[in-house]
């Protein structure tokens, strides 16, 4: 599914392209024929394989299945990226069971990066195809970890933006943008700590397990399941973990 979606996308990439709003109220959601394509392809070879499986996607939205097992997919997770020429965008495919992330996978088809778990670690196959199996890093305090958050704007006025701007305060730097592509970095060991707030299902499930087969955590603000969306605290280490639940959970 990674490959077909792949292969769609990848000629829309830097070229010109019509994109379409799908927010109102002054807000800007962008889609593209991508986007679309990539749904598409990704639900025809579902049903074809798993014909009772359901499909939750970005834009098509939820058909439902008749067995426990469901397909979260966000055909191009950092459209905003995509449209822009950016590289930080990828292809998210989760499969949950009863709600439970089993599967993750996160494919870039342009820089041919991937990566995913199986029941027991996390793996990435680098540019040049090749693959190696990937871990959190040490981290022993958010005063020693980088940040990355994908942007302030996802941050509600109010307690989502205390919040976020108390773990910045607390941790050594801080850096904007990523979408998915930052969740990848925590689980391959080269950041600490990704913290939003807003999420979908599509944004998030197929990137849970991933950071937890690589031996992160990835829960909501007050240490419950993640798999849904909303407020999400991602770490390496289950120390800094810890240390923004007690922030976070406070403005919860």
């Amino acid at each position: 599914m990674a490959d077909l979606s792949g292969a769609v996308i990848r000629p829309y990439f830097r070229r010109a392209m019509k994109v379409d709003n799908k927010a109102a109220k002054g807000k800007f959601d962008p889609v593209t024929a991508a986007d679309r394509a990539a749904e598409r392809v990704i639900a025809k070879a579902i049903k074809a394989e798993w014909p009772d499986h359901g499909i939750e996607g970005e834009e098509y939205g939820l058909k439902p299945g008749t067995s426990p097992y469901r397909w979260i997919v966000d055909p191009i997770d950092g459209t905003r990226a995509f449209i822009l020429g950016f590289p930080l965008w990828g292809t998210l495919l989760g499969l949950v069971h009863d709600e439970q992330p089993l599967i993750g996978i996160m494919d870039q088809p342009y820089t041919r990066e991937r990566f995913w778990n199986g029941p027991t670690a996390a793996m990435m196959r680098l540019a040049d195809g090749s693959e190696r199996r990937i871990k959190t890093r040490a981290c022993a305090s958010l005063a020693e970890a980088m940040f990355i958050t994908t942007h302030p704007d996802m941050f509600k006025a109010g307690d989502e933006t205390r919040g976020y701007e108390a773990i910045r305060a607390a941790t050594k730097y801080t850096r904007f943008g990523g979408d998915c592509y930052a969740y990848c970095m925590v689980a391959a060991g080269q950041a600490d700590l990704v913290v939003e707030a807003g999420l979908k299902p599509y944004d998030i499930a197929a990137l849970i397990p991933i950071i937890e087969k690589a031996g992160g955590r990835c829960t909501s603000w007050t240490g419950g399941s993640a798999a849904r969306g909303g407020r999400v605290i991602a770490a390496g280490d289950p120390r800094v973990h810890e240390a923004a639940l007690k922030i976070l959970s406070r403005f919860a």
